[in-house]
């Protein structure tokens, strides 16, 4: 499964992309379990952006969330600093 996460916004309005491919991973069955939790539909994800935050999309599967930072779920946390490699 391919897990792509797109980071747009914040102050300077840069965007970072990072995708990975679950079966080139050696925890590749945990990542595609962890995205499909993390695409699995929240109530929070309806919040609106803050300003200068950063949004989230957060592809896999067929699949897409678009989340707004303060929005985050915890999974949806660890994913985006699993692929984007970074804190969310």
């Amino acid at each position: 499964m391919r897990i792509e996460v797109v980071r747009s916004g914040g102050f300077a309005g840069l965007v970072r992309r990072s995708a990975l491919e679950t079966a080139d991973q050696p925890d590749g069955s945990r990542l595609a379990a962890l995205a499909q939790a993390a695409l699995a539909p929240h109530p929070s994800a309806a919040g609106r952006p803050v300003p200068d935050g950063f949004t989230y999309r957060i592809t896999a599967g067929g699949s897409t969330a678009v989340v707004a930072e303060p929005d985050l779920t915890d999974t949806q946390r660890l994913l985006v600093r699993m692929v984007l490699g970074e804190e969310a």
